[in-house]
Protein backbone atom coordinates (compact mmCIF):
# COMPACT_ATOMS: atom_id res chain seq x y z
CA UNK A 1 0.00 0.00 0.00
CA UNK A 2 1.59 3.41 -1.01
CA UNK A 3 2.23 5.64 1.77
CA UNK A 4 0.46 8.82 2.14
CA UNK A 5 2.88 10.94 4.21
CA UNK A 6 1.00 14.64 3.33
CA UNK A 7 -1.31 14.77 5.70
CA UNK A 8 -1.36 13.78 9.42
CA UNK A 9 -4.63 11.46 11.13
CA UNK A 10 -5.02 12.16 14.77
CA UNK A 11 -6.14 8.77 16.80
CA UNK A 12 -7.00 8.23 20.03
CA UNK A 13 -5.98 4.59 21.32
CA UNK A 14 -6.62 3.17 25.01
CA UNK A 15 -5.04 0.84 27.16
CA UNK A 16 -7.24 -1.08 29.73
CA UNK A 17 -6.16 -2.69 32.66
CA UNK A 18 -8.16 -4.93 34.46
CA UNK A 19 -7.14 -7.96 37.28
CA UNK A 20 -7.86 -11.12 36.59
CA UNK A 21 -7.00 -14.94 38.23
CA UNK A 22 -4.21 -16.26 36.53
CA UNK A 23 -5.52 -19.39 35.06
CA UNK A 24 -2.53 -21.34 36.75
CA UNK A 25 -2.17 -19.87 40.21
CA UNK A 26 -5.05 -18.01 40.75
CA UNK A 27 -3.28 -15.10 42.00
CA UNK A 28 -4.31 -11.59 40.20
CA UNK A 29 -2.51 -10.52 37.04
CA UNK A 30 -3.20 -7.43 34.74
CA UNK A 31 -5.35 -8.33 31.19
CA UNK A 32 -6.67 -6.12 28.74
CA UNK A 33 -8.84 -6.46 25.83
CA UNK A 34 -7.27 -6.28 22.46
CA UNK A 35 -9.27 -5.66 18.94
CA UNK A 36 -8.33 -8.05 15.95
CA UNK A 37 -7.68 -5.92 13.09
CA UNK A 38 -10.24 -6.65 10.26
CA UNK A 39 -8.44 -4.40 6.99
CA UNK A 40 -5.17 -3.36 6.25
CA UNK A 41 -2.15 -2.43 7.19
CA UNK A 42 -1.76 -5.33 10.36
CA UNK A 43 -5.18 -7.26 8.67
CA UNK A 44 -5.78 -10.54 11.13
CA UNK A 45 -3.04 -8.61 13.83
CA UNK A 46 -4.28 -7.36 17.31
CA UNK A 47 -4.16 -3.77 18.81
CA UNK A 48 -5.36 -1.71 21.33
CA UNK A 49 -8.78 -0.14 20.72
CA UNK A 50 -9.21 2.85 19.47
CA UNK A 51 -9.65 4.46 16.05
CA UNK A 52 -9.49 8.27 14.13
CA UNK A 53 -10.75 11.08 16.25
CA UNK A 54 -14.12 11.98 14.92
CA UNK A 55 -15.09 15.58 13.72
CA UNK A 56 -17.07 16.81 16.37
CA UNK A 57 -15.42 14.69 19.16
CA UNK A 58 -12.88 15.98 22.13
CA UNK A 59 -10.42 13.18 22.80
CA UNK A 60 -11.99 11.57 26.17
CA UNK A 61 -15.35 11.36 24.21
CA UNK A 62 -13.92 9.29 21.65
CA UNK A 63 -11.29 7.26 23.61
CA UNK A 64 -15.19 6.40 25.76
CA UNK A 65 -16.62 5.73 22.37
CA UNK A 66 -14.69 3.25 20.77
CA UNK A 67 -13.89 1.70 24.11
CA UNK A 68 -18.04 1.05 24.13
CA UNK A 69 -18.19 -0.10 20.61
CA UNK A 70 -15.21 -2.21 20.26
CA UNK A 71 -15.45 -4.25 24.08
CA UNK A 72 -18.24 -3.00 26.03
CA UNK A 73 -16.72 -0.70 29.02
CA UNK A 74 -17.99 2.36 30.38
CA UNK A 75 -14.95 2.52 32.84
CA UNK A 76 -15.05 5.40 35.51
CA UNK A 77 -11.61 5.92 35.58
CA UNK A 78 -10.20 7.24 32.23
CA UNK A 79 -6.55 9.24 32.44
CA UNK A 80 -4.69 10.72 29.39
CA UNK A 81 -1.35 8.39 29.02
CA UNK A 82 1.00 10.16 26.32
CA UNK A 83 1.09 10.68 22.85
CA UNK A 84 2.72 8.60 20.38
CA UNK A 85 3.83 10.24 16.67
CA UNK A 86 6.97 8.57 15.40
CA UNK A 87 6.93 9.47 11.52
CA UNK A 88 6.79 5.74 10.38
CA UNK A 89 4.69 4.44 13.34
CA UNK A 90 2.25 3.23 10.45
CA UNK A 91 3.20 2.14 7.22
CA UNK A 92 0.29 3.61 4.95
CA UNK A 93 0.37 7.66 6.09
CA UNK A 94 1.15 9.48 8.98
CA UNK A 95 -0.57 9.04 12.51
CA UNK A 96 -0.21 10.44 15.84
CA UNK A 97 -2.25 9.05 18.24
CA UNK A 98 -3.25 10.33 21.51
CA UNK A 99 -3.47 7.35 24.03
CA UNK A 100 -5.50 6.65 27.62
CA UNK A 101 -5.61 4.25 29.94
CA UNK A 102 -8.29 2.80 31.71
CA UNK A 103 -8.44 0.85 35.29
CA UNK A 104 -11.21 -1.52 35.12
CA UNK A 105 -12.95 -2.36 38.29
CA UNK A 106 -14.52 -6.01 38.66
CA UNK A 107 -17.96 -5.16 37.85
CA UNK A 108 -17.08 -3.26 35.12
CA UNK A 109 -14.59 -6.34 34.09
CA UNK A 110 -18.03 -8.60 34.23
CA UNK A 111 -20.25 -6.25 32.44
CA UNK A 112 -17.91 -6.88 29.56
CA UNK A 113 -17.83 -10.49 29.57
CA UNK A 114 -21.40 -10.53 29.29
CA UNK A 115 -21.62 -8.25 26.27
CA UNK A 116 -22.64 -10.46 22.88
CA UNK A 117 -21.32 -10.01 19.56
CA UNK A 118 -17.41 -9.28 20.55
CA UNK A 119 -15.98 -11.61 18.37
CA UNK A 120 -12.84 -9.35 17.14
CA UNK A 121 -12.10 -8.29 21.10
CA UNK A 122 -9.79 -10.74 23.10
CA UNK A 123 -8.87 -10.77 26.82
CA UNK A 124 -4.92 -11.55 27.16
CA UNK A 125 -2.30 -11.46 30.24
CA UNK A 126 -0.88 -7.73 29.62
CA UNK A 127 2.88 -8.65 30.19
CA UNK A 128 2.76 -12.20 28.20
CA UNK A 129 1.61 -9.59 25.40
CA UNK A 130 4.11 -7.00 26.25
CA UNK A 131 7.38 -9.34 25.96
CA UNK A 132 6.64 -10.79 22.74
CA UNK A 133 7.49 -7.80 20.05
CA UNK A 134 5.60 -7.96 16.96
CA UNK A 135 2.40 -9.27 18.32
CA UNK A 136 0.29 -6.47 18.37
CA UNK A 137 -0.11 -3.70 15.25
CA UNK A 138 1.78 -0.74 14.76
CA UNK A 139 3.88 0.03 17.51
CA UNK A 140 1.08 -0.80 20.25
CA UNK A 141 3.23 -3.50 22.19
CA UNK A 142 5.82 0.11 22.52
CA UNK A 143 2.06 1.75 23.91
CA UNK A 144 1.55 -1.33 26.27
CA UNK A 145 5.14 -1.68 27.76
CA UNK A 146 4.97 2.33 28.59
CA UNK A 147 2.03 1.98 30.07
CA UNK A 148 2.47 -0.98 32.07
CA UNK A 149 5.57 0.74 33.44
CA UNK A 150 3.99 3.95 34.76
CA UNK A 151 1.09 2.03 36.47
CA UNK A 152 3.97 0.12 38.26
CA UNK A 153 5.73 3.64 38.94
CA UNK A 154 2.62 5.18 39.89
CA UNK A 155 1.25 2.48 42.15
CA UNK A 156 3.90 3.63 44.66
CA UNK A 157 3.31 6.70 44.94
CA UNK A 158 -0.27 7.84 44.55
CA UNK A 159 -3.65 6.08 45.76
CA UNK A 160 -3.98 4.76 41.99
CA UNK A 161 -5.14 1.30 43.47
CA UNK A 162 -8.05 2.51 44.08
CA UNK A 163 -9.46 2.67 40.77
CA UNK A 164 -9.52 -1.02 40.36
CA UNK A 165 -11.82 -1.19 43.70
CA UNK A 166 -15.40 -0.54 44.42
CA UNK A 167 -16.32 2.33 46.90
CA UNK A 168 -15.86 0.25 49.50
CA UNK A 169 -13.08 -2.47 50.11
CA UNK A 170 -11.14 -4.65 52.51
CA UNK A 171 -7.26 -4.04 53.31
CA UNK A 172 -6.73 -7.29 51.98
CA UNK A 173 -8.65 -6.67 48.50
CA UNK A 174 -6.72 -3.40 48.27
CA UNK A 175 -3.23 -5.35 48.78
CA UNK A 176 -4.04 -7.89 46.26
CA UNK A 177 -4.23 -5.25 43.55
CA UNK A 178 -0.83 -4.00 44.81
CA UNK A 179 0.28 -7.29 44.51
CA UNK A 180 -1.01 -7.94 40.83
CA UNK A 181 0.37 -4.87 39.92
CA UNK A 182 3.52 -4.98 41.12
CA UNK A 183 3.58 -9.07 40.54
CA UNK A 184 4.63 -9.71 44.03
CA UNK A 185 3.96 -10.46 47.37
CA UNK A 186 3.79 -7.95 49.95
CA UNK A 187 3.91 -8.52 54.02
CA UNK A 188 0.42 -8.21 55.09
CA UNK A 189 0.99 -6.36 58.87
CA UNK A 190 3.31 -4.20 57.45
CA UNK A 191 0.81 -3.40 54.37
CA UNK A 192 -1.83 -2.64 56.90
CA UNK A 193 0.49 -0.59 59.04
CA UNK A 194 1.80 1.71 55.86
CA UNK A 195 -1.30 1.97 54.13
CA UNK A 196 -3.28 3.11 57.56
CA UNK A 197 -0.28 5.89 58.29
CA UNK A 198 -0.43 7.17 55.19
CA UNK A 199 -3.85 8.01 55.33
CA UNK A 200 -5.17 7.17 51.42
CA UNK A 201 -8.07 5.40 52.96
CA UNK A 202 -10.59 5.35 56.34
CA UNK A 203 -12.71 2.89 57.73
CA UNK A 204 -16.71 3.45 56.88
CA UNK A 205 -17.59 1.78 60.06
CA UNK A 206 -19.12 -1.44 57.74
CA UNK A 207 -16.93 -5.11 57.71
CA UNK A 208 -17.35 -7.39 54.94
CA UNK A 209 -19.75 -10.00 55.98
CA UNK A 210 -20.10 -13.85 54.47
CA UNK A 211 -17.03 -14.63 55.34
CA UNK A 212 -15.63 -17.75 57.07
CA UNK A 213 -13.96 -15.60 59.61
CA UNK A 214 -13.92 -12.48 61.61
CA UNK A 215 -15.66 -10.24 59.64
CA UNK A 216 -12.86 -7.72 57.97
CA UNK A 217 -13.43 -3.83 58.04
CA UNK A 218 -14.61 -1.68 55.12
CA UNK A 219 -12.49 1.18 54.13
CA UNK A 220 -12.71 3.96 51.42
CA UNK A 221 -10.68 6.38 50.21
CA UNK A 222 -9.91 9.03 51.70
CA UNK A 223 -10.39 12.01 49.72
CA UNK A 224 -8.88 14.70 51.67
CA UNK A 225 -5.69 12.42 51.38
CA UNK A 226 -6.13 11.62 47.77
CA UNK A 227 -3.12 12.70 46.38
CA UNK A 228 -1.54 12.13 49.16
CA UNK A 229 2.36 10.74 48.93
CA UNK A 230 3.16 7.19 49.33
CA UNK A 231 6.29 5.24 50.29
CA UNK A 232 5.95 2.44 48.66
CA UNK A 233 9.13 0.87 46.94
CA UNK A 234 8.70 -0.42 43.60
CA UNK A 235 11.18 -3.29 43.67
CA UNK A 236 11.12 -4.74 47.17
CA UNK A 237 8.16 -5.42 49.44
CA UNK A 238 6.55 -2.31 51.81
CA UNK A 239 9.06 -1.95 54.69
CA UNK A 240 8.00 -2.06 58.54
Amino acid sequence: MPSDRSAVTLAVSTVVFALRPDPATGALTLWLPLVRRIREPYEGMWALPGGPLGEDEDLAASARRTLDVTTGLQPHYLEQLYCFGDVDRSPSQRVVSVVYWTLVRADEDASALERPGAENVEWFAADDVATHPGRLAFDHTTILAYALDRLRAKITYSPIAHAFLPAEFTLAELRAVYEGVLRRPLDPANFRRQILAQGTVEPTGGHREGTRHRPPALYRSNPARSRATLTIPADQEIPS
